[in-house]
């Protein structure tokens, strides 16, 4: 018993429960992507006065050199170093015994004996001239000094490149030596044979060449002096200079690297998951009071908690690889995403949560904080139709030229004058700028994943060639008809009051797709005089009515048409009853008949463009019974009809005004006389 009153406890709690897990398990993911060491916990700026206390070394630390002066000594290292060579002694070894065993086969003319033997001897001479040190590839070429270490049985010779005998100076050799001797007559054929005979065995050792770089390089110091504890780094109000920088930046890098003992790591856990499960109670804060209808759908919510947590996963590992690359983290896509899904407020909000978060482990936290926010605002207010394709390649370049300027401004600030702009660093925005062009694909990834519905699809489903329309069209041409007319008068009255236009549209081109089950019951598609409702009840006509709703519902389901749009069907009636079958069995059955037989389902519209899509659609169905109306009869008409839907409570659960809804009003009038093609009457 006490089992199954917990369990139904939980399935009643079950939302705030999941929101409970959401949180948790968020926190979790992002505390364990923060670095545990120790955080420095004063901000500077160079060129900016210290605002704490004055500050001493809390310990012995080194002072490290800049990126500069480390590449500097890094060239200055590797341009001394010697190229090592390696000899082939065993090469060596095999032309010496292909020389004996060769030389009778070229100088075969030879008779005398005495005289082969002193030829065979010069050969040996002049090969033992050119083996001493070695023989180079024809295509070496030398950089550098002319110094190099030639590696022979494993002991290092120092030599000059020169002393190195070069295989295509061959003939050039030869000449010169045959011209200082008595053996001319037998230079071809020595040329010839040696052609034959040398063979390559100097080259490049590259793997110990590369050894003794990496050793070179490890030993360069990364430091240029060290700051005993207790010593004053800086005072009071001092101005932070060049030198004041690289000293705080070098204890503020010794700060990350330390590991605290078990006791403080705890503390610095605890204090991290408070800060992060404010941050995320914070956005369910916002999401609860302004935007309630996703704090209660926990797929939507799901949706936002999960990019929050990819984008501080991802930008921790390219942190963790190379502090530079945030400036190339596409943050800006985050805001994009979450306005394309749901408005411009919520993504803002969101973009803000994330950047403060991120700003607990990046270098230079308020410089960052700033850079992002600003880029932030710019990305929402700048980025509108997404499903645009210039309107993209637009904005992002407006975002980056704000990020460039924004980083031109603190590198002056900090430098004192703009030369030292780093170059890289612009590239790196470039690319940022380059990444957020794949929100496209990402959003339609989005999608598929969460069942979510962008203006990109709500675009492809507007298309009135898409197969549900063109059914509506062929089979209900009057309902169809009806539809596009009603879509323009709710997109122009969504456009006025800053609704969503593409959504509203939409809404409406399919909000009576229920009628293409019986669509001959409804006015706007019976061609006979006579009409089917003449055989039917008052109530059994009501019924087939009113079904076109759960009809459109299970139609717009079975073509797998979004919520978003489902929702337009659900609520363009509301609770509205069908007025003229009740007045009917009114007559028949005056005390048996109940309004509620009568009634739509509901609910109620409970957004403003679904408010919108109910005025529009119940005037213009309404205005077809007009017949030669005046600029009067029109407004009056118009009044007398929205007036109806606001005594009957359809409102209450949308967010619109009384403000907007008497701009919609107007909009409304504009529009049908446009389509009446009324003009003012003037006085006599």
């Amino acid at each position: 018993m006490i089992l199954k009153t917990f369990w139904n406890y939980l399935v009643a709690k079950q939302n705030i429960l999941y929101k409970s897990i959401l949180i948790l398990s968020s926190s979790l993911l992002i505390l364990y992507l923060f670095p545990i060491g120790g955080q420095f916990k004063y901000e500077f700026q160079k060129g900016r006065a210290w605002q704490y206390p004055s500050y001493y070394a809390p310990f012995d630390f080194s002072i490290l050199k800049s990126e500069q002066e480390v590449k500097a000594d890094q060239e200055a290292a590797l341009s001394s170093l010697k190229p090592y060579l390696r000899s082939d002694i065993k090469i060596k070894e095999l032309v010496f015994t292909r020389y004996q065993d060769e030389f009778s086969r070229f100088f075969s003319s030879i008779n005398n004996p005495m005289v082969f033997d002193s030829v065979y001897k010069f050969g040996e001479s002049i090969l033992k001239k050119i083996y001493e040190n070695g023989v180079l590839p024809p295509n070496y070429i030398h950089q550098g000094n002319e110094e190099i270490l030639l590696i022979q049985d494993n002991v290092e010779i120092p030599l000059n490149v020169k002393e190195l005998f070069k295989s295509d100076s061959l003939f050039e050799s030869l000449s010169k030596w045959f011209e200082e001797s008595n053996y001319d007559a037998y230079f071809e054929s020595f040329n010839d044979f040696f052609f034959e005979l040398i063979t390559l065995n100097v080259a490049l050792d590259l793997v110990f060449y590369q050894n003794t770089v990496d050793q070179t390089l490890q030993n360069i110091s990364l430091s240029r002096g060290v700051v005993a504890s207790g010593e004053l780094i800086i005072a009071e109000g001092e101005m932070v200079d060049e030198s004041h920088f690289e000293t705080l930046s070098s204890l503020r890098k010794e700060f990350s690297m330390l590991e605290n003992d078990d006791q403080s790591s705890i503390w610095v856990l605890i204090g991290y998951s408070i800060l992060i499960f404010l941050t995320f109670s914070l956005l369910l804060l916002f999401l609860y009071k302004y935007r309630f209808s996703i704090y209660e759908n926990n797929r939507k919510l799901t949706f936002i908690f999960f990019n929050i947590v990819f984008v501080v996963f991802v930008t921790t590992v390219l942190i963790g690889y190379n502090t530079a690359l945030i400036f190339a983290t596409p943050l800006c896509i985050l805001p994009l995403i979450i306005k394309a899904f749901f408005d411009a407020r919520l993504g803002l909000f969101a973009h803000v949560l994330t950047v403060l978060l991120i700003g607990f482990i990046v270098p230079n936290s308020f410089e960052f904080v700033f850079l992002q926010i600003v880029a932030g605002i710019v990305t929402i207010q700048s980025i509108d139709q997404l499903y645009r394709r210039a309107n993209l390649f637009i904005s992002v370049g407006q975002i980056v030229l704000v990020y460039l300027i924004a980083y031109i401004a603190f590198t002056i600030i900090q430098e004192g004058t703009f030369l030292k702009i780093d170059v890289l660093t612009i590239g790196l925005f470039l690319l940022n700028g380059l990444l957020m062009l794949f929100v496209q694909p990402l959003i339609y990834i989005y999608e598929k994943l969460f069942g979510l519905v962008s203006d990109v699809s709500l675009l492809e489903l507007s298309d009135t060639n898409s197969k549900l329309l063109k059914e509506l069209s062929d089979q209900a041409p009057g309902t169809f008809h009806h539809s596009l007319q009603v879509a323009n008068l709710a997109e122009a009255a969504a456009n006025e009051i800053g609704a969503n236009t593409l959504l509203v549209r939409v809404g409406a081109l399919y909000h009576d797709i229920g009628k293409l089950k019986q669509p001959k019951y409804f006015s706007e598609n019976q061609i006979a005089p006579d009409s089917p409702h003449d055989s039917l009840t008052p109530k059994q006509s009501a019924k087939i009515i009113i079904d076109h709703v759960l009809d459109g519902i299970l139609i717009a389901q079975k073509n797998k048409l979004p919520d978003r749009v489902i929702d337009f069907i659900r609520t363009h009636h509301g609770t509205s009853s069908v007025y003229y079958f009740y007045k009917k069995q009114l007559e028949f059955d005056p005390e048996g008949t109940n309004i509620e037989d009568f009634q739509y389902p509901g609910p109620r519209p409970f957004s403003k463009e679904t408010a919108i899509l109910m005025m529009a659609d119940a005037v213009e169905a309404a205005s077809k019974s007009l017949k030669a109306p005046d600029i009067g009869q029109l407004d009056l008409f118009i009044e007398k009809i929205i007036s109806g839907k606001m005594e009957e409570g359809q409102f209450n659960a949308s967010n619109i005004t009384l403000a907007e809804i008497e701009t919609v009003k107007k909009v409304l009038l504009r529009k049908l006389i446009n389509v009446y093609q009324l003009r003012i009457e003037y006085p006599e």
